[in-house]
């Protein structure tokens, strides 16, 4: 019961936090204000640093959150991960490929419609044109977190223990360089990363939960 209650917690927390950051972009609640302290504080920073290496780099990082690279990554991973099964000698192992597919028509049907209906004007304040969606939640960031979050879980399963572990690491420090880049750049609110990252975390705690197919043993 411990461990059930452990695991729910998980999905839990980042549906809270999701739902709350949500809710305050509808209404425009005080918690925006963690967002303009956030934004003025990065600025402040990177007129002190005055960093073109960190710039730069703040913009490569964003930049990875693109369909491209991150779709054909994730594409990637799925056909390598479905090629590992298959000499592996596990039923369906074309399922990894599957669900890469799947995933990469997921991210725009979770992202688009969310950010037409809270249609949240981006950090230089400049309204929305009628034809152009909303800052909230991120969409590079929610790419990046589901795209190379995928990736890492479908390659996971083919790997042992150590790669895994390295998979993880890389999938999460993408999708964090990835949204702190985009807050340093100032291409998007904090908040709108954040939500991005929970949603993305949610999805992905599902998928890590779907049964895997397994080699048989007398075979």
């Amino acid at each position: 019961m411990a461990g059930l209650a452990g695991s729910a917690a998980v999905p839990v927390a980042l549906a809270t936090v999701l739902v709350l950051i949500s809710w305050q972009v509808a209404v425009d609640g005080p918690l925006l204000g963690l967002d303009r302290r956030a934004r003025h504080a990065v600025r402040e920073t990177r007129h002190e640093l005055h960093s073109t290496l960190l710039n730069h780099l703040g913009k490569a990082l964003s930049d990875l959150g693109s369909s491209v690279p991150a779709i054909p990554v994730l594409l990637v991973a799925g056909a390598l991960a479905a090629w590992r099964s298959r000499r592996a000698g596990v039923p369906r192992p074309w399922l990894p490929a599957v669900m890469a597919v799947l995933t990469a028509g997921l991210i725009p049907l979770l992202v688009v419609p969310a950010k037409a209906w809270f249609a949240r004007p981006g950090p230089f304040g400049v309204p929305l044109a009628p034809d152009q969606w909303g800052w909230y939640p991120s969409g590079h960031t929610a790419t990046a977190t589901l795209s190379y979050g995928v990736a890492a879980l479908l390659l996971a399963r083919t790997v042992g223990t150590r790669a895994r572990r390295r998979l993880q690491v890389a999938a999460v420090l993408l999708a964090a360089g990835v949204g702190l880049g985009l807050v340093w750049s100032d291409y998007h609110w904090l908040l709108d990363v954040v939500a991005s990252w929970c949603l993305g975390g949610l999805v992905l705690w599902v998928l890590a939960r779907l049964p895997v197919p397994r080699k048989d043993r007398d075979s």
